[in-house]
């Protein structure tokens, strides 16, 4: 992928989310999809997450970008200059999740913003990131995530337990709704979707037979480097490694040093419920 051109840039400051087709092509989509169905970690350090409607997601965790695939993806020069052309700053890694809604089963998520809790870990400002990348083909009917366009300019919204939820204040979104435009990001294989940590987003219960796994790798930025100590990472150089290590990793699996962690420890919200295990 080439540098984002000024009209990205111009339309992620406008809509706080940036759609960009093909940023991995169908080689390495294919390498990702295999790795991750192969991948032992994840099976052993997935954790149950119940959306209280009957579905069911996993979740995985981790905060290093270590020497495999994982790491490279999250280190690659793509995916991090881009990131750092929207957010207008160094950024390094803050942690990477792997989402996963199987098929009939998968669980929905509700609206939040990312910053909505990476605000209690010492964050000051919203200058952070995703990089959300289509594994598995992300459509409607799998649950692929929403997102209300221009929503970032909102600021931070409320998040905590509403009702049976854990998410954003409810009445707040409700009238967001009203005068937003509701996206649903569909996405191939190798597609990405560059997000604001304010924009607010969702995603509904896989209701096909087909999975719906989605790597999310966090950036914050340098300028923001927490003023506490938390379960993620303070600012540290990252090593950009060239597009073409990917291909060079082939399904080379997580290393040791991957740093997973239970969300069930994550008790930032102060609403009984995991910070980070909202994600779409």
């Amino acid at each position: 992928m080439n540098s984002l051109t000024p009209q990205q840039i111009a339309g992620f400051e406008r809509d706080g989310y940036l759609i960009v087709p093909g940023v991995f092509d169908a080689e390495e989509a294919q390498i990702l999809r295999k790795a991750a169905h192969a991948d032992q970690a994840f099976k052993q350090n997935a954790y149950d997450l119940k959306d209280g409607e009957g579905g069911l997601s996993q979740l995985v965790l981790w905060n290093k970008a270590g020497e495999d695939l994982w790491g490279a993806i999250a280190r690659s020069r793509r995916i991090v200059e881009a990131m750092e052309q929207l957010l207008g700053d160094e950024v390094y890694h803050y942690h990477s999740k792997m989402s996963i809604k199987e098929p009939r089963i998968g669980g929905a998520w509700a609206w939040h913003q990312d910053y909505g809790y990476w605000y209690q870990n010492g964050c000051l400002l919203p200058d952070m990131g995703s990089a959300f990348i289509a594994v598995d083909r992300n459509t409607r009917a799998n649950g692929c995530l929403q997102v209300l366009r221009g929503s970032h300019k909102m600021g931070r919204i409320e998040h905590g337990k509403f009702g049976d939820q854990t998410g954003a204040d409810p009445e707040r979104v409700e009238h967001a709704m009203k005068v937003m435009e509701l996206v649903y990001v569909e996405l191939e294989p190798g597609d990405t979707l560059f997000f604001h940590s304010n924009t607010l987003h969702r995603s509904d219960q896989n209701k096909s037979e087909h999975p719906r796994w989605s790597l999310i790798c966090c950036y914050n930025t340098r300028r923001n480097n927490p003023y506490k100590a938390s379960h993620h990472p303070f600012y540290e150089p990252l090593e950009k490694l060239p597009d073409s290590a990917i291909k060079g990793m082939g399904t080379k699996l997580f290393s040791d040093s991957a740093g997973f962690w239970n969300p069930e420890n994550d008790k930032t919200t102060g609403a009984g419920k995991p910070s980070s295990t909202q994600t779409p």
